[in-house]
């Protein structure tokens, strides 16, 4: 099966991202500036929660600050978004487990 521009089977599309043919991937230099803004953009924030130096709600207002920062360096691409739904589904897991943990501690509450 070949893999043209209309067609859009699984096979084409493995044979697409498995070729590489036509993608820029950069330079060495870019995949180091990239790095290491990401390095510096992921560490300053996890001290900042970490150590506690700041109020709270300054901590929150910076680390905030580098996200959108993070997001405007290469914007929403597919590891991002990737990255995006996986803190959503993470975060509504723990709304249903702290649901559950007040639900049962008020019913043993009320029930003695």
């Amino acid at each position: 099966m070949s893999a043209d521009k209309n067609d859009h089977s699984p096979e084409s599309h493995e044979t697409d991202h498995l070729g590489h043919e036509g993608h820029n991937h950069g330079s060495f230099k870019s995949y180091m500036i990239g790095f290491v803004l990401s390095v510096i953009l992921t560490a300053i924030p996890f001290a900042l929660v970490m150590t506690g130096v700041l109020p709270t709600q300054a901590t929150a207002l910076i680390v905030m600050g580098f996200a959108v920062v993070q997001i405007n360096q290469r914007g929403l691409v597919p590891a991002n978004q990737l990255r995006l739904s996986c803190l959503s589904l993470f975060w509504h897991f723990l709304d249903v487990i702290w649901i559950g943990v007040f639900t049962f501690v008020y019913l043993l509450g009320v029930l003695r």
